[in-house]
């Protein structure tokens, strides 16, 4: 018979090393949800068809996940247990910790390298993980079964993580090119100067910028093979 590789979800420091015992779901998901989305902003400049749009930042990655517990093992009457012995640890995740006066910060895996967004790529460093670090945001129990003393025997929990990541994590993930010098840009044949921002800066918004430095009187009348130098940002 085959090993079967449970879900856990273990509580961690800010440094990533683990506190204490994971917890280990009762039974598999058979299903969880991840979200990511970006803050784009738009750029209204009269006389085009349409904005401008230019990165503000990415918005906190999140996790959904339900989880479900049963204790009917032990029996559905006199000697039954009730199902919060089992749900109460991962209820626990969303409270304030004494020692930091905050949720903790939880690690949830299920897969090792398998987890989704593992990355080999070193471009895409950002998406290397073997499971998601972050903290409970919300924690919602539903209880769908009781003993006939109302003891609940069955219960889902449906937990929502927002993905925790440290400023030092986040530089070093990112591996931005440094904005602090002056660059050259050959402009080609149909090349646009909001195109040209895009390419150099990575923002389209810094055409204006680009133009002023130029002294370009007409943005829309490139010719191509001219040299435009970028500013340092």
């Amino acid at each position: 018979m085959s090993w079967l590789a449970k879900a856990q979800i273990q509580r961690m420091h800010a440094d990533g090393i683990g506190v204490g015992d994971a917890l280990e779901v009762l039974y598999n998901p058979t299903e969880y949800t991840l979200a990511k989305s970006n803050q784009i902003a738009e750029i209204a400049i009269p006389g085009l068809d349409s904005p401008l749009l230019q990165f503000v930042r990415g918005q906190t990655e999140t996790m959904t996940v339900d989880l479900f517990f049963d204790s009917t093992d032990n029996g559905t009457g006199a000697d039954a247990k009730s199902v919060t012995e089992k749900t109460d640890p991962f209820y626990k995740l969303i409270k304030i910790d004494a020692e930091t006066h905050a949720p903790p910060i939880v690690l949830f895996t299920w897969g090792g390298d398998a987890f989704p967004g593992h990355r080999t790529d070193p471009a895409q460093a950002s998406q290397a993980r073997s499971g998601f670090k972050g903290v409970i945001e919300s924690v919602r129990q539903r209880y769908t079964m009781f003993s006939s003393l109302g003891l609940p025997l069955r219960a889902v929990l449906s937990l929502v993580l927002k993905e925790y990541k440290t400023l030092p994590e986040q530089l070093s993930e990112l591996g931005l090119m440094s904005p602090d010098r002056t660059k050259a840009h050959a402009v080609q044949s149909g090349q646009t100067i909001t195109r040209i921002a895009e390419l150099t800066t990575g923002n389209g918004a810094d055409w204006r910028r680009i133009a002023e430095h130029n002294r370009i009187e007409n943005p829309f009348d490139l010719l191509p093979g001219s040299i435009l130098e970028v500013p340092a940002l």
